[in-house]
């Protein structure tokens, strides 16, 4: 399941503060990290980094028409949610915006990735079931890749985290970019 080679694969990450970098230097950021491991294992590939730190899935699908103006995008990382359940926000919204966001892709014929999130038991246990739900459903509908939790083996690691407790450091930006190489590799090509 390539993508058709181009002179170079661009591939841009849209979520919150998790892929934006937040409280990173830029070369500690995902983008970076990321396309910088996939060029060293060969990849001709440009990581846009479409991300801004606080936005909602709502937010996200405010700027994802012009994010996507770029010509010849690839692939999508979409990565929205966790600001959204961290305010409480009814999962049902969630779902339509990435939904939205999903469709706007595939009519501009970019293959998504879709990296998920999940909820504490903050808001109770029925929110948690329904925002958890929002990544295997819309993935099955719309037969995408998933990733289920972005923040494997990063949440809840306080060395892989800043004094915040919640975006990664720069160890665990490195373990994110791993766990995004080994999905976006499935569709992009090596240069030799």
């Amino acid at each position: 399941m390539s993508i058709t080679a181009s002179a170079q694969d661009k591939v841009v990450l849209v979520g919150d503060s998790l892929m934006a970098g937040y409280g990173l230097p830029k070369e500690q950021q995902l983008s970076t990290v990321l396309e910088k491991n996939l060029q060293k294992k060969g990849y001709n590939i440009k990581i846009i980094n479409g991300s801004v730190s606080g936005s909602t899935s709502s937010g996200g699908l405010n700027r994802v028409k012009w994010t996507l103006e770029e010509p010849n995008i690839n692939l999508l990382i979409l990565g929205l949610g966790a600001n959204d359940m961290l305010r409480g926000i009814d999962p049902k919204e969630t779902k339509n915006n990435l939904d939205n966001i999903i469709q706007i892709a595939q009519a501009k014929n970019i293959k998504i990735i879709l990296a998920g999130m999940l909820a504490p038991t903050t808001h109770g246990i029925d929110y948690k079931k329904n925002f958890d739900r929002i990544y295997p459903s819309l993935a099955t509908q719309y037969k995408l890749p998933l990733i289920p939790f972005l923040l494997e083996g990063v949440a809840m690691k306080p060395e892989l985290n800043q004094s915040d407790g919640i975006h990664p450091n720069e160890q665990g930006t490195i373990i994110m970019s791993a766990t995004l190489e080994k999905g976006i590799v499935k569709f992009v090509k090596k240069t030799k």
